[in-house]
């Protein structure tokens, strides 16, 4: 099936900032975060509702044979050929909080295979995406390319997580040993880590419980910027664990450490 990249990645800006004009009304105001529920609290508001129905409004006119896999109101037609993932809010606690480290992810799969992603933070002005060959980055300054950095080992690499709460079990024995084994482990930022990964700040990002919303729309970006990403600690990614390493060359002795 034929079809036009360029058309896809211009709709991924619409949907941008068509979730941007909802979110920035809500950031840092008055407003009640709700409980989506479970033991630990899951927060949900206003805007994350609000930004996914403006996107798949959006989404429902232009391309109505598409699927769409969201956070806030679930999947719809899954077996399509695209199927679009959107996270409205990617760290609804620090929107929550006021705290900048939030994005709108918007991704789009082609038989199965992420083929473009953006992350859009509209209160700091930035935007991450990748067209078919490229990842860029536009912010205060202007419109950069995207280039992780090589990284001269474990033991020189910056290592991130959103925190350390997502690791049980196994899986936090895993993340340790690898902490151990570079120069400096960092907690907090939800998508911005893969972004600032892609920008050659960080050099290995590794999470767990991630669902496919929370990753898909940033595979594009980061392999596209030079890096790469794989699921870990065995199993078929249904856990949600991923690593993404700026420098293809840490990713065997990363998962070494994390059991893959």
């Amino acid at each position: 099936m034929a079809f036009s990249f360029k058309a896809l990645l211009e709709t991924a800006h619409d949907l941008a900032n068509a979730a941007s004009a909802v979110t920035l009304r809500h950031f840092r105001s008055q407003y009640t975060a709700d409980h989506k529920g479970g033991g630990e609290f899951d927060p949900v508001t206003a805007a994350d509702r609000g930004a996914e129905e403006a996107m798949r409004d959006i989404i429902s006119r232009k391309f109505p044979e598409h699927g769409i896999a969201g956070e806030e109101f679930g999947n719809t037609q899954e077996g399509a050929d695209f199927v679009w993932a959107l996270d409205p809010i990617d760290g609804t606690r620090s929107f929550v909080l006021g705290l900048p480290l939030w994005g709108t992810l918007i991704g789009l799969q082609h038989q199965g295979k992420p083929i473009l992603g953006i992350m859009d933070q509209p209160f700091t002005g930035e935007r991450f995406w990748s067209d078919e060959q490229t990842a860029w980055y536009r912010g205060p300054q202007g419109t950069v390319q995207c280039k992780t950095r090589p990284c001269n080992g474990l033991a020189q690499a910056y290592l991130a997580a959103t925190t350390p709460d997502m690791f049980r079990g196994e899986d936090e024995t895993r993340f340790n040993a690898l902490a151990k084994a570079v120069r400096m482990r960092r907690f907090g930022g939800d998508c911005y880590l893969y972004c600032m990964l892609a920008l050659g700040h960080i050099d290995i990002v590794a999470e767990a419980l991630l669902k496919p919303f929370d990753i898909l729309p940033l595979i594009p970006i980061v392999e596209k910027a030079g890096g790469v990403v794989s699921q870990w600690g065995g199993g078929d990614g249904r856990a949600g664990r991923y690593i993404a390493c700026g420098d293809p060359a840490l990713l065997d002795a990363a998962l070494a450490h994390l059991g893959a």
